[in-house]
């Protein structure tokens, strides 16, 4: 059973910083991408930021010089870290994995509030 357990959420204020982690466990096929989307309240769920094998990475136009994404690949293991938070980058942060395929898994969700 594939799990993706994420951390690291929580209330920061702007212009702050926290880092993210999702660790995916029960991994039965070869990860292509593992990447970070958010979901606001009454908004479609978008992309963060991803990183696929081989390091390449793509980031939203709105995070971008603020996010870092990162992987451990012998672990299976994404990491966010976010700088200079700003209110609008409120939302539920998802971690995701997919293959060549289109295997696609996500996380459970892990809230992020930026808010003085």
């Amino acid at each position: 059973q594939v799990q993706l357990v994420e951390s690291g959420g929580g209330r920061v204020q702007p212009g702050g910083s926290l880092r993210l982690s999702c660790a995916a466990s029960g991994i039965f096929f070869s990860i292509y991408k593992m990447g970070w989307y958010r979901q606001a309240p009454g908004q479609q769920r978008e992309l963060v930021a991803l990183e696929t094998n081989g390091g390449r990475t793509n980031y939203a136009d709105s995070v971008m010089g603020r996010f870092t994404i990162s992987r451990e690949y012998a672990k299976n293991t994404v990491f966010l870290q976010m700088h200079s938070l700003k209110p609008e980058d409120t939302a539920v942060y998802y971690c995701n994995v997919e293959s060549r395929g289109g295997l696609r898994y996500w996380g459970q969700g892990t809230q992020v509030t930026v808010s003085s």
